[in-house]
């Protein structure tokens, strides 16, 4: 408390940095020796029950059906559920969080991936002289730089540019992004600074030159939404909340107040999702923290409520990393309807988006084809004629449901600030909504000190500023090169398990089985072209995975990058959980297919396989129809009109050239447009012409029948004395 008042003064004084007789940079790095002081301090007086080992999720389970009662209930394992239960825990008030899914599987893990105050936000509050905004802009700054430094491991700061095609905006933008370091003041991650023409196109080679002025550089921080959010929910759990996935709230439990004769909300009768077994949890308070699911609790508090959130829907896309340069993100500040779009390297890939329109809320949000097409449709304004930004290169979309905050009778989700309100009902229910990924401590904060006051609970000053999440101690930007060097890891894997696990890379490290090669010694990757290892499976089971969706989509991000990688990751992830949980034949099959529903429907797989299906008409002209024909019928040699991974092993033999039969089912099974284990002509031509139009991008097919053909007629034909036949 005493840190974050000193903060507040220090922000207070603006000018006291030359009063002071520091420089910038001297005080910057007095302001960071400080914070690490007040962090040591801080972890000196907290008790952290389970340093060493998570309790196990039945143990969890069995603490929240045997404690008599709780100070603190927390409904809701996304960003500002968990952010409270981590509050609530280090003020020493007894807490406990249930989740009726995965922590993070809502919106906390569908974001952006930014930890940004908002620079539209900033622009709406000096246009339109909105204070409320502008707080809201200066908080979420604080908020970014706190958790920047809590969890430098998920997190770092990322330039962002923002290119200029008119001499008038760059004075404008330049005015406004300035505006956007002034109210950060002591928390500006990096100076902005104004680029030319040609140092733009130097920074940024993909961006389209015709026209161009320059550029506006500005920071921002980027995390791993989902991590970051398991991050928060695992060192609540470390401090000695009883936290739950895959556990609801059935009903919320009331009893009558003696005095004023009144229901109050005193616990919440819930039902573990994997058992089908119900308990009670008693508690002084229950926070509602559900996002988008916000009003179906306070519905159970009280069922004729009107609704408060609105919610609304942000559809994000990845494409290939050669998209957008290693460490460099795009801004689009104005889209043809007037929305802003980021185009961010992330996990060495890029992602483009958001859209922002209302939708109905639902667990399974599914990214719509016309929103990828207004995505695609943006970035290409944006990207040079020589970039084709092609349908096919999607390799994963998603949709996320923002839980606005907002009048009922608000149409235009477009306008609405995503500011956060804390209600509590005549029953004592205490309701968090709203609000954005960033200021989910702040919000946090606020969602206690309410809760404290209306329910009288007896708890010390919130400790949460400067507070280290899971893994963040022990971790340094060279952590990766002992995991080289002790474990014998390959280099990007060490990198991958040192920016997830921070510090607790090393338990992962360890759980890395031999790879029988002589390099790596350890960590046997699940897909060739992702440093995921197999031990992540195993690690993720003690992070309290229990599906192979929880692998896929947030302990791993796989399912995030790339639904195809994901698709052939699965059956090595269910094999390994299935072991380890002692999953039967039919468990097992169950998985694998909600794993692969779920990359279907919701992580875009669907509208990627569709591209091809719904490609009915062969555009391709005469002489490509010869050209492709003549290719096909070098594997088709009986000429039966179609092939199967017989005729193409047997071409791939000739040129020396092995590929495991099921391995080349999958490849066959992907342009299998009517499922009968075989490749028609039509269905080659079919994808021929969606490779033509940018449909289709990487079939594996495709390149496999071209390949061949072109190493078989560098050989050209085989003579008699070569072949044997000669005496």
């Amino acid at each position: 408390m005493a840190f974050r008042k000193a903060l507040r003064r220090t922000a207070v004084v603006g000018g006291g940095v030359v009063a002071a007789g520091f420089g910038l940079s001297q005080f910057l790095e007095y302001r960071r020796t400080q914070a690490r002081l007040a962090h040591v301090a801080a972890e000196a007086e907290l008790k952290v029950p389970f340093v060493d080992e998570l309790p196990s999720r039945e143990t969890q389970l069995a603490t929240l059906r045997d404690t008599p009662e709780f100070d603190v209930l927390v409904v809701g394992g996304g960003a500002t559920g968990a952010g409270c239960a981590l509050d609530a825990v280090t003020r020493n008030l007894k807490t406990a969080l249930v989740e009726r899914s995965d922590f993070s599987s809502g919106t906390s893990s569908r974001s952006t991936k930014l930890i940004h105050g908002g620079v539209r936000y900033l622009q709406k509050a000096i246009m339109q002289l909105d204070y409320e905004q502008y707080m809201m802009v200066k908080e979420a700054l604080h908020e970014r730089a706190n958790l920047l430094e809590i969890a430098p491991h998920l997190s770092a700061p990322l330039p962002i540019m923002l290119p200029v095609y008119k001499w008038w905006q760059l004075p404008y933008y330049w005015a406004g992004i300035k505006m956007y370091d002034l109210v950060a003041g002591i928390y500006c991650l990096k100076s902005s600074y104004v680029l030319t023409k040609s140092k733009a196109l130097e920074h940024f080679p993909m961006l389209k030159k015709d026209k161009l002025v320059g550029a506006i550089v500005y920071y921002d921080g980027q995390h791993n939404d989902a991590r970051m959010n398991l991050a928060i929910a695992l060192s609540a759990a470390r401090h000695g909340a009883a936290v739950a996935n895959y556990t609801e709230v059935v009903r919320l439990l009331k009893t009558k107040d003696q005095q004023t004769g009144k229901e109050k909300v005193c616990g919440a009768r819930c039902r573990d999702i994997i058992t089908g077994k119900e308990f009670d949890v008693r508690a002084k308070c229950v926070i509602n923290a559900t996002g988008p699911f916000t009003d179906s609790l306070r519905q159970m508090d009280k069922q004729e409520i009107s609704n408060i959130c609105q919610p609304s829907a942000g559809v994000h896309i990845v494409i290939p990393g050669y998209y957008s340069p290693d460490n460099m993100g795009l801004l689009d500040p104005a889209t043809s309807d007037g929305r802003v779009i980021f185009f961010l390297p992330w996990e060495k890939m890029t992602i483009a988006g958001t859209t922002d329109s209302p939708t109905n809320v639902t667990a399974h949000p599914i990214p719509g084809e016309d929103d990828i097409n207004f995505i695609l449709r943006e970035v290409r304004n944006y990207l040079s004629p020589d970039v084709e930004v092609r349908r096919g290169d999607v390799l994963a979309a998603w949709s996320g449901i923002r839980p606005l905050v907002t009048d009922p009778s608000s149409k235009d989700t477009q306008s609405i600030c995503r500011n956060h309100i804390v209600s509590i009902s005549d029953s004592g229910l205490v309701t968090i909504a709203g609000g954005k990924w960033t200021t989910y401590r702040s919000m946090a904060e606020e969602t206690l000190d309410e809760a404290i006051k209306s329910h009288s609970l007896s708890a010390q000053p919130c400790r949460t500023v400067g507070l280290m999440l899971e893994g963040a101690k022990g971790w340094t930007p060279t952590l990766y090169i002992r995991l080289v060097q002790d474990y014998g890891l390959e280099k990007e894997v060490a990198q991958h398990l040192a920016s997830t696990y921070g510090g607790k890379a090393f338990d992962v490290a360890k759980m890395a089985k031999v790879t029988g090669q002589r390099w790596p010694i350890v960590g046997k990757r699940l897909v060739s072209e992702f440093p995921y290892i197999e031990a992540e499976v195993l690690y993720a089971i003690k992070e309290y995975a229990c599906t192979a969706i929880d692998v896929i989509a947030r302990r791993t991000r796989l399912g995030f990058l790339n639904v195809q990688a994901a698709d052939e990751a699965l059956p090595r992830i269910v094999h390994i959980m299935g072991k380890e949980l002692n999953w039967s034949q039919e468990k097992r099959t169950e998985e694998l297919e909600a794993a692969k529903k779920f990359l279907y429907h919701e992580m875009g797989y669907r509208s990627r396989s569709e591209q091809l299906t719904k490609t009915s008409e062969i555009n391709l002209d005469y002489q490509e129809v010869v050209k492709y024909k003549n290719r096909f019928h070098k594997f088709d040699k009986e000429s039966k009109g179609f092939i199967t991974t017989v005729d193409v092993q047997r071409v791939l033999g000739s040129i020396n050239v092995h590929i495991d039969e099921n391995a080349l089912h999958e490849i066959l099974n992907e342009v299998d447009l009517n499922k009968n284990g075989q490749v028609e002509i039509d269905e080659f031509l079919q994808l021929m012409s969606a490779v033509k139009k940018g449909h289709v991008s990487d079939s594996r097919l495709a390149i496999l029948m071209k390949t061949a053909e072109e190493t078989l007629e560098q050989r050209g034909p085989v003579t008699v004395d070569r072949s044997g036949g000669g005496v």
